[in-house]
């Protein structure tokens, strides 16, 4: 039943209460010959998009582009993948060939017995899965858990080189026929599952196959050959010499099968009828309002498709090396510190708005006031003069842990750099292009709108990632 008393209904059509006759014109009455004061149409899925705003654009005009570097003989060592039934763990046998001597064996015969040969082991939280000092002579999957690696300093103080976590192996010198000893210990912090392969099956499975004999030698070969601390061949050099001592020859190789990156693109069609067009286009372009919104979104796929696309986004294109483990769950000024320690002049941080609030708890609990920076128009909070922008694209796993990127950008910086074309065909804005398409029997306008890009990552230290940090509160603190 309506609540409304006698005297507002009659207000509300434009008469005077107590049935009296209105001395004027009721707003009602007015307002349909008004012109409403209207908005464009509001959007709530737009984001910042910083990504798209500091990636340096690079004009490709064949569509691919190709990333040439040094010749390295260093293959870098990948993460691993693994199957679980219930409580049993078992590797899949082609991901063993993200271990470093076994990159390119493709023989998955001889990978699968290797893989049948694996132990499952479990350790709790404090217990050592290798020990400093003593005969390096198995290789270690970590399936599941977050460990310590530690060394002896200098002076005898325990010094913490890196977290392991899961995906990671250990495998020092375990996999060549010059077997040493660990030169580190490697401690459960939490509850840990493993896959072991002694170094006696593993000299049995190769006495079986000529090819991964073969392989292994290749491997050590290149491995012998000089090259410097990031893997790539050596350029002879000589320094400090006097008098007429004889020079060095040398030359610069380069691979030979060098990446190259395919444009990516995000398309619609965007339907419009003609009737919409041609009569409600006053005080608004109703096709300038529609494309306006469609754009939008569209740039919203975009920046996501560079950070999570399998083949150029930047989340898969971290060289594992540049991966780090957050110390203790939530991200801290420390975990920073070393994320920015793995690369010369990190330009940017890129995270989620809640991982940015993690951290921020993480500062507040240790008394830090981190310093912001201006970018653009806009002031941001930073770490160490870098600043810390937002990207919502990156995701929050179901047990709310999520990741940091840190990169360099710009080709002249050997950093991270965003490809598109640009002067397409109907070209609306830069890479952007939208095309008449016709109109159908049912008076229907059609567009379709087509946008083109693609992500490179010019060498491995461009880009680094502080992973499995976790952003939920935690009820201790």
């Amino acid at each position: 039943m309506s609540t409304e008393t006698t005297d507002q209904v009659a207000a509300h059509n434009g008469q005077s209460p107590n049935g009296q006759q209105p001395l004027s014109l009721g707003t009602a009455a007015a307002r349909n010959l008004a012109t409403t004061t209207k908005t464009p149409p509001q959007m709530q899925g737009k984001s910042s998009r910083w990504l798209l705003k500091i990636l340096p654009w690079v004009q490709v005009s064949g569509g691919t582009y190709r990333v040439n570097r040094r010749l390295s003989y260093a293959v870098g060592d990948g993460r691993i993948s693994f199957d679980q039934t219930g409580a049993e763990v078992r590797v899949i046998p082609a991901e063993l060939g993200e271990l470093a001597s076994l990159r390119g064996f493709e023989d998955i015969d001889v990978l699968t017995a290797m893989a049948g040969r694996f132990v499952q082991q479990e350790f709790d939280a404090g217990d050592v899965v290798v020990e400093e000092g003593q005969p390096a002579n198995q290789i270690v999957l970590i399936a599941h858990g977050k460990l310590n690696k530690i060394s002896t300093g200098r002076y005898d103080t325990r010094t913490v080189l890196g977290m392991l976590g899961d995906g990671d192996h250990v495998s020092y010198r375990a996999l060549t026929p010059a077997q040493d000893t660990w030169p580190f210990t490697v401690t459960a912090l939490t509850k840990t599952t493993v896959l072991t392969l002694s170094s006696e099956a593993y000299e049995e499975i190769i006495a079986q196959s000529d090819a991964l004999r073969a392989h292994i030698e290749q491997y050590e070969a290149n491995r012998g050959k000089p090259q410097n601390r990031r893997g790539e061949a050596d350029i002879a050099l000589a320094s400090g010499h006097e008098g007429e001592a004889e020079l060095p020859g040398t030359f610069v190789d380069y691979e030979t099968s060098p990446r190259e990156y395919q444009l990516g693109v995000v398309q619609t069609v965007l339907r419009i009828h003609t009737r919409v067009a041609d009569l409600y286009n006053d005080p608004m372009d109703q096709t300038e309002q529609q494309l306006r919104l469609t754009l939008e979104a569209l740039f919203e796929r975009q920046e996501h498709d560079l950070m999570n696309n399998r083949d150029f986004g930047l989340l898969h294109n971290v060289d594992y090396n540049q991966r780090i483990h957050a110390r203790t769950g939530p991200p801290t000024p420390d975990d920073l510190d070393e994320l920015l320690s793995m690369r010369r002049n990190t330009q940017y941080l890129l995270a989620h708005p809640r991982t940015i609030a993690a951290y921020g708890r993480e500062c507040n609990r240790l008394g830090l006031y981190p310093d912001s920076v201006e970018v653009g128009d806009d002031r941001v909070l930073a770490w160490r003069g870098v600043p810390f922008l937002t990207c919502n694209k990156i995701p929050i796993t179901d047990n709310q842990t999520s990741a940091i990127l840190a990169l360099r950008v710009g080709e002249d910086n050997e950093g991270v750099v965003g490809l598109h074309q640009v002067n397409i065909p109907d070209e609306y804005v830069p890479g952007t292009s939208v095309r008449f398409m016709g109109i159908n029997e049912k008076a229907i306008i059609s567009y379709l709108v087509s946008s083109y890009h693609s992500a490179a990552v010019l060498v491995p230290n461009a880009l680094g990632m502080l992973e499995n940090v976790e952003i939920a509160r935690s009820e201790s603190r």
